[in-house]
């Protein structure tokens, strides 16, 4: 039978999402130095000014991801992870989708975020949905080996 997948808003704050998120920063620690690890806090996301949504599989919280709205008109993407034990269900996909859907329903031009060069399936799931390759933007470190930054116009 096939799982129902739905994604809706949550608390980037519920413990559920917390304990995903600190999965996902375990992992960037061990790939990254610190100066290269730009993790942010699930409470900024929690602003009703940006947006975090849920990836529920069967109605559990399986996969995230979200973006910070800034005041130049775009949308950053944050935070986006799926657990190990619902990878290959097209999450990731999903809440990319998503993303897009509200960024574009908000009147953002482009949807831009940071990643990092030992992601190949963050890379590849980037480009699938039609992200570019694009320079640094924000507060980011100038020539930061480390980080491949990512754009898509709405």
């Amino acid at each position: 039978m096939k799982p129902r997948i739905e994604i809706k808003p949550v608390d980037p704050c519920l413990p559920e999402v917390l304990a995903m998120i600190s999965e996902l920063d375990t992992l960037m620690r061990a790939l990254y130095p610190i100066e290269s690890s730009h993790l942010t806090d699930p409470a900024l996301l929690a602003d009703a000014a940006n947006r975090f949504y849920g990836a529920l599989v069967d109605g559990r919280i399986r996969g995230c991801g979200g973006f910070l709205v800034s005041p130049l008109g775009y949308g950053e993407v944050k935070r986006i992870y799926v657990s190990p034990k619902a990878r290959g269900l097209g999450l990731a996909r999903a809440v990319m989708g998503h993303l897009e859907t509200e960024a574009r329903a908000l009147g953002l031009t482009a949807l831009k975020l940071e990643t990092g060069i030992y992601q190949p399936e963050a890379l590849g799931l980037f480009e699938v949905c039609g992200f570019s390759l694009s320079g640094r933007f924000g507060d980011y470190p100038e020539g930061d080996p480390n980080s491949v930054f990512y754009e898509k116009r709405l």
